[in-house]
C-alpha cells in the first residue's frame, strides 16, 4: 500500500462449414494454468503489477490500452508466451517489427518497469507472459472496466516468430470472414471476437490503419448522416490523403478514456473508425456479428461478461513449445 501511496494513486452456413475445417490452436494443457500458480512462490504478484499499472495509467492513461494490446498481439502469435516482448538481436528476431507492431506497439518501458519490481520481490519466478496477463486485466479495471481472475502459470518463449506476427495478427483491412478466421484459428468464435474488439472503446488507431476508411465508405456505412459527416471532417483533419501517418485518432469517439460499451454504438451508426471493426456492423455475411453489437450496445453487463470470459480464454491459449521464466523480458535467459 505503501508503494501505491507514491503514486495517489451464425452467420452463413457456407461460412460455418469452412469455419469448422480450420484446426484451433488448443493450448499445451490449460491445466497447468491456475489461480494459485504463484501463491506460495510469490504471493503478493498481483499487487506489485496493480500497483506499477495504478502509477502508469495515472501518468498516462493510454498505458491501458497499450498493455491491453500488447497482451493481445502476445496470444495471437505462438500463444501467450512473451514472444512479442523480445528485441531483436544477432541471434533471433522478434517480432516489434511485424505490420502489425511497428510504430504502433508501445507499453515496453512500463513492462520493463513491472518486471524490475516483480525480480525484486520474487527472483526468477513471475514470467513476462502472465506479467502481461494480469496487467492487461488490471489496465481495464483502472480505466472501468470488469474484473477477472487472471489464471497463470504460462513460460516465455526461448523463440519469436516475425513470420507468424506478420500471418495471425489482424490488420485493419480485413473483411469478415477473414478476420473470423484467424480468431477461429486461435480457439476463438465470433462471439469471442466482437467482445474482444469490443476493446477498441479505450483503443487509438494510427491513421495510416484508417486512411481508406475515411476516404473509402465511411459516408456510406453513416448513411450520410450530417452528424456523422461532422465527424469525418475532423478525421480527414488528423488523415490527409498524404502524409501523417502517424497521426492518431480514438476509435470510441465519444468516451474514449473509459472502457464502456459506447464504442458499439459508434459501429450501429456506421462511424467505426477501422473497417475491420465496421464490417462487423456492416457486412453482408455479418448478421451474427451485427445482432451481437447489438447486444452489447443494449446490455454493457452482457458485454462485460463476455470480454471476460473472452479474455480468459484468450489467455489460456498456450505454447506449445514451452519455455522459461525470462530475467530480462526483452531477451532469453543465457
Amino acid at each position: 500500500m505503501a508503494t501505491a501511496a507514491l503514486c495517489f494513486r451464425g452467420f452463413a452456413l457456407s461460412m460455418a462449414i469452412f469455419l469448422l475445417a480450420v484446426p484451433l490452436l488448443m493450448a499445451q494443457d490449460p491445466s497447468n494454468l491456475s489461480l494459485e500458480h504463484y501463491s506460495k512462490t510469490c504471493p503478493n504478484v498481483e499487487h506489485v503489477v496493480r500497483t506499477e499499472m495504478e502509477c502508469a495509467v495515472r501518468d498516462e492513461p493510454r498505458n491501458a490500452a497499450l498493455m491491453l494490446r500488447l497482451h493481445f498481439h502476445d496470444c495471437f502469435v505462438q500463444g501467450c508466451d512473451g514472444s512479442v516482448l523480445l528485441d531483436d538481436t544477432e541471434t533471433l528476431i522478434g517480432e516489434k517489427q511485424a505490420d502489425q507492431n511497428v510504430n504502433s506497439l508501445k507499453g515496453f518501458e512500463v513492462v520493463d518497469k513491472i518486471k524490475e519490481k516483480l525480480e525484486a520481490e520474487c527472483p526468477g519466478t513471475v514470467s513476462c507472459a502472465d506479467l502481461l496477463a494480469i496487467a492487461a486485466r488490471d489496465a481495464v479495471v483502472l480505466v472501468g472496466g470488469p474484473y477477472w481472475d487472471v489464471p497463470v502459470g504460462r513460460l516465455d518463449s526461448k523463440e519469436a516468430s516475425l513470420d507468424l506476427a506478420n500471418k495471425d495478427i489482424p490488420t485493419a483491412q480485413q473483411g469478415l470472414v477473414t478476420l473470423i478466421s484467424k480468431f477461429w484459428e486461435k480457439g476463438l468464435d465470433a462471439t469471442d471476437m466482437v467482445a474482444l474488439v469490443g476493446s477498441h472503446t479505450i483503443g487509438f488507431a494510427r491513421c495510416a490503419n484508417f486512411r481508406d476508411r475515411v476516404y473509402g465508405d465511411f459516408e456510406m456505412t453513416s448513411k450520410y448522416n450530417p452528424a456523422s459527416a461532422t465527424y469525418l471532417s475532423k478525421l480527414k483533419e488528423i488523415c490527409p490523403l498524404d502524409g501523417g501517418d502517424d497521426n492518431i485518432s480514438a476509435m470510441d469517439s465519444h468516451t474514449s478514456s473509459t472502457f464502456d460499451n459506447a464504442y458499439f454504438e459508434t459501429l450501429i451508426k456506421g462511424e467505426g473508425l477501422l473497417n475491420s471493426d465496421q464490417e462487423m456492423w456492416s457486412s453482408v455475411v455479418g448478421y451474427s456479428t451485427a445482432d451481437t453489437v447489438n447486444k452489447y450496445w443494449a446490455d454493457p453487463a452482457l458485454f462485460f461478461k463476455q470480454f471476460s470470459d473472452s479474455m480468459v480464454k484468450m489467455g489460456n491459449i498456450t505454447n506449445p513449445a514451452g519455455g522459461e521464466v525470462r530475467k530480462s523480458c526483452r531477451f532469453v535467459n543465457t
